[in-house]
């Protein structure tokens, strides 16, 4: 469908991509990795036509519908819905076509134009749209309100459901989650997978990645190679391409034995628990991700803060919120040194708010908010990020914005600083506003770094930072001594950082039992209830056996049901075996030496089909736990 001929590829005088072969096929749906201004964009940007080939082919069929969305911030009066409904090209130029048939009184071509109205599916259109504004996050009223009253993360999340509606043959996504909340990254993956059409996604999110595509398009030092299978899978590939260096390695096995000293040191303490199990899962991990970054401009880490005091801060009963607003009531919450918190909730719940009132930047309405003395709060939101002056420098915001402690550093001092989050040399002195988004984000954390905090605050931290800065910073938290409160939809980072969550929801703060697959669960029981909250019709008169038969009919159709459920564990098993199996023998480098590379592009192949097939067995196992469970409730 797509192809590239040994394509070459430059933004002004740089070559981003030499030598590029290869195809992709109707209805893949393909992820493209690589480093922050590796040429990712620049892909996605010739696909849609807005760059050529400067040397080499690039080929697609006539007539391919190509969507994407817009990287400009729509203003308008226009009314939500009406926003969205105009991505169907198709449907609206049908509707105008009804029209002007109407005013020519043309009855025969008006008859057939509504004929294809209906084809296109116009006369649900509107709930469709209204559907996917609701996956993500905005609320009921909010369809009927103008583009122009919605924030600049809205309006981006507006025009994505846009890009959405469009009737694509290719559908072209750059880094989409960046403004979205973890549940609206749900209801998007869930999309996604369910997507007909080709799909072209750039993204930094490890998970997000590993549950949509089947391929992945790696962009680094000037090249442009395909690889069958998931991130994941990718990333065993390339491991075993590439050869390690003892560095690199040297790095892996002092990360273990930090880790694994923590684990063994606290392994009995009760009040340790959820610490080191996080520290356990994430060695388990490591070998499958940390062993496979490559060289990084990256090396830092927090410093241990000047005091700890207990607690750090204290919410009782707090109230807060805007104005005549309320947006939380009765907030009782005690953070100290050590504590790991993740913030679950829909967009426009609070968790923000809460951040803010921890903060201090919000006052509390009722109830008490107890800060210690000694604390030192680091709060990393969108709003650092424009609060850095884009005539600038960044080793002028560094000293403007570091504190008293970078007020006493030599220049030399703070130029070592920026140099561990990848500034170096004449880059300290380059205006901020030239920076890219996830240059500027590594600023805002050298800043907050700088700072020496007890506390941490992080809203949507990992927005446009690439997996070696996601992986640095995740590597950091984990050696913190202060208090990390997060609020993100990057699930590694969620995974990796915390040890317990809490529901922001109703205008309650309230205890999470349980984990990110419990939160998705719950999500997905809440969308069910909303698709079939409908009036209950009235009851009628049945007879007791009337009412047996009936339960026995039930008895009999969920039989199969969990029989095919058993079938589904012992399929999961064989092939979870045989994945592990296949990663064990991709991830050994004496396989490569052994083996053709006819067996190894068989074996690579086997693995992506493998994590395919198990991703469809266990949406069935989900689907029929489910099926099973509401009919277990209803009886």
């Amino acid at each position: 469908m797509l192809n590239l001929r040994n394509l070459r590829l430059r933004r002004g005088p740089r070559i981003l991509i030499e030598s590029a072969s290869f195809g992709i096929f109707r209805g893949d749906k393909v992820g493209i990795v690589g480093r922050n201004g590796s040429g990712k964009s620049s892909l996605l940007a010739l696909v849609r036509g807005e760059l050529s080939a400067d040397a080499g082919e690039y080929e697609s069929p006539a007539g391919l519908r190509i969507s994407w969305v817009a990287q400009e911030l729509p203003h308008s009066t226009q009314p939500l819905i009406e926003f969205v409904l105009d991505g169907d090209l198709e449907l609206r130029a049908t509707e105008q076509a009804i029209a002007a048939a109407a005013t020519a009184h043309d009855g025969e071509r008006e008859s057939a134009l509504h004929a294809e109205y209906e084809r296109l599916g116009g006369y649900g259109a509107r709930s469709r749209a209204a559907s996917m504004l609701d996956g993500l996050g905005f609320a009921p009223p909010d369809i009927a309100r103008p583009i122009e009253a919605f924030s600049g993360g809205l309006r981006m999340r507006a025009s994505l459901a846009r890009a959405l509606m469009r009737r694509a043959d290719v559908l072209l996504l750059d880094e989409p989650t960046n403004h979205l909340d973890l549940d609206a990254l749900l209801w998007l993956e869930g999309w996604l997978r369910a997507f007909p059409g080709t799909l072209l996604l750039v993204s930094h999110d490890r998970e997000f990645l590993d549950s949509i595509v089947g391929r992945i398009v790696h962009i680094g030092a000037g090249q442009a190679r395909i690889y069958e299978g998931n991130y994941s899978s990718f990333e065993l590939q390339y491991a075993a391409e590439r050869e390690r260096s003892e560095a690199l390695a040297e790095r892996q096995r002092a990360e273990v034995q930090h880790l694994q000293r923590f684990v063994d040191r606290f392994r009995a303490q009760a009040s340790k628990a959820r610490q080191v199990q996080s520290r356990i899962k994430w060695l388990a991990r490591l070998g499958h991700i940390a062993a496979l970054q490559e060289a990084t401009d990256f090396s830092w880490e927090f410093e241990i803060p000047a005091k700890l005091p207990r607690p750090l801060v204290a919410l009782q009963e707090v109230s807060a919120g805007y104005g005549d607003r309320p947006v939380l009531e009765g907030v009782s919450l005690t953070l100290g040194p050590g504590d790991r918190l993740g913030i679950l909730g829909h967009n426009g719940a609070g968790k923000s708010t809460l951040m803010k009132v921890l903060a201090g930047g919000l006052e509390a309405r009722a109830g008490t908010v107890e800060r210690a003395p000694d604390l030192a709060v680091g709060f990393f939101a969108q709003l650092e990020l424009e609060q850095l002056g884009a005539a600038d420098s960044a080793l002028y915001e560094l000293t403007r914005q570091g504190g008293a402690r970078v007020a006493g550093w030599t220049e030399q001092q703070r130029r070592d600083h920026l140099g561990r989050f990848g500034f170096r040399s004449e880059r300290v002195f380059e205006p901020t506003g030239r920076f890219s988004g996830g240059e500027r984000a590594r600023l805002a954390l050298a800043i907050l770094v700088a700072r020496r905090p007890n506390l941490l605050l992080l809203d949507e931290p990992t927005n446009h930072l690439d997996f070696e800065m996601r992986h640095a910073l995740l590597l950091a938290l984990q050696e913190f001594g202060g208090a990390v409160v997060v609020v993100s939809h990057d699930r590694a980072l969620l995974r990796g950082a915390c040890d317990a969550f809490v529901l922001v929801h109703d205008h309650r703060v309230e205890p999470f039992d349980g984990d990110l697959e419990d939160y998705a669960a719950l999500l997905a029981r809440r969308a069910r209830v909303r698709s079939t909250d409908a009036p209950a019709a009235p009851a009628t008169a049945t007879t007791r056996r009337e009412e047996r038969r009936r339960a026995a009919e039930a008895r009999n159709r969920l039989t199969p049901l969990r029989a095919e459920l058993r079938e589904l564990e012992g399929r999961l098993a064989a092939l979870g075996a045989r994945r592990t199996t296949l990663e064990q023998e991709l991830a050994d480098p004496a396989f490569y030496a052994v083996h053709p590379p006819e067996t190894q592009r068989v074996r690579a192949a086997e693995h992506a089909g493998l994590a395919r097939e198990i991703g469809q067995v266990e949406e069935r196992w989900i689907e029929l736990s489910m099926t099973l469970e509401d009919a277990a409730a209803s009886s």
